[in-house]
């Protein structure tokens, strides 16, 4: 009996050790936050005109609260700023990380893999890429709107293989190509080249909101520019729209364009004056039959929107815009004007 027992004491021994000696210890990925971020800091939230301060930036990783990111230089709401790096990066698959208040765009290699810049709050969003080679050229674009800001970019070496960049947070973009109207002789046009999918927007801004998207090698007819021939405006199938001109070959001088008003892309319903004005919202409102929170609620605006002004009490305090092709009313202290002079909008009520 003692000797039965012993061989099975023995026995467990073995069992143990054997199994101790197969176990691995877990794999724990290095979060990479990259070095030598070339950061261009802008004191609006376009990427418009020059940067008000370029610097390099040891990584991506700030929580600026509602402070400036630069005092002197860049106010606390409604600037962007975009990085750029070459990073070494060994060939495998990796999870992109960025964590924004507001938006941000990532592009690597030229194709954009992370594209959220009209979102607001705090998100995170993440794809996995597929890395050849040893050397990529990063950028990354962040937007803020208002209150606090923050933004946070990294990566970690995925576990699972994947043939290409794959959105695993936020929406698909599924552009489609869609059959254009015939291009006239001479006109100006613009063909994408810097980007694999590119936003079509209802406002010369980043903050515009998101009416088409368009993709690489597709060439559209430019008709309307902004003042600095940053932002321009192209006929699409069935709409016009805004896109940036950073990610476009524009064949012949833009500045023959004629300049176009900024609500050009809106939508106007007919017979509502375009007055070249044009109001972002710094909070989420309620769309107003008239001029007095007495008044029904027509619609819900979302935070950051742009919306044509199209009217004004005699004192400013209430704007009649437009919303998703409805004329309402909204409280103008949470509307900053962005674009145009309030002075060419009407007294409607």
């Amino acid at each position: 009996m003692k000797r039965y027992r012993l061989i099975l004491f023995l026995l467990a021994i073995c069992l143990t050790i054997g199994f101790s000696l197969t176990q691995q210890p877990p794999v724990v990925m290095a979060q990479d936050f990259g070095s030598d971020w070339t950061g261009q800091y802008y004191n609006n939230n376009s990427f418009s005109g020059s940067p008000a301060i370029t610097r390099i930036d040891s990584n991506i990783n700030f929580n600026y609260g509602t402070d400036s990111p630069i005092d002197g230089f860049v106010g606390v709401d409604n600037f962007s700023i975009r990085w750029t790096g070459t990073q070494s990066i060994a060939a495998a698959t990796y999870v992109f990380t960025a964590t924004a208040d507001d938006g941000v765009r990532v592009t690597i290699d030229g194709t954009v893999v992370i594209d959220q810049l009209s979102a607001t709050g705090v998100n995170t969003f993440q794809a996995t890429v597929a890395l050849s080679g040893d050397s990529h050229s990063i950028t990354v674009e962040f937007v803020e709107q208002t209150d606090s800001a923050q933004i946070s970019f990294s990566w970690t070496q995925s576990t699972t293989a994947t043939a290409g960049p794959t959105a695993t947070t936020g929406p698909t973009l599924t552009p489609s190509n869609t059959a254009l109207p015939p291009i006239p002789a001479g006109a100006i046009t613009a063909t994408i080249i810097r980007a694999a999918v590119l936003n079509v927007r209802d406002a010369p801004s980043l903050g515009g909101n998101v009416i088409d998207r368009t993709l690489r090698g597709q060439t559209y007819q430019i008709i309307g520019r902004d003042p600095n021939a940053r932002w321009f405006l192209i006929q699409l199938a069935d709409k016009v729209g805004w896109v940036w001109g950073y990610y476009l070959f524009i064949d012949g001088n833009e500045f023959s364009v004629p300049v176009s008003s900024a609500a050009s892309a809106s939508g106007l319903p007919a017979g509502v004056a375009d007055t070249g004005v044009i109001g972002q919202t710094r909070a989420g409102m309620k769309l107003r039959g008239e001029p007095t929170t007495l008044s029904d609620q027509t619609g819900r605006i979302t935070w950051g929107s742009f919306l044509p002004i199209v009217g004004r009490t005699a004192d400013n305090t209430w704007y009649q815009v437009v919303w998703k092709g409805t004329v309402g009313w909204v409280w103008s202290n949470f509307v900053p004007i962005r674009f145009g002079d309030l002075n060419n909008v009407p007294v409607t009520g």
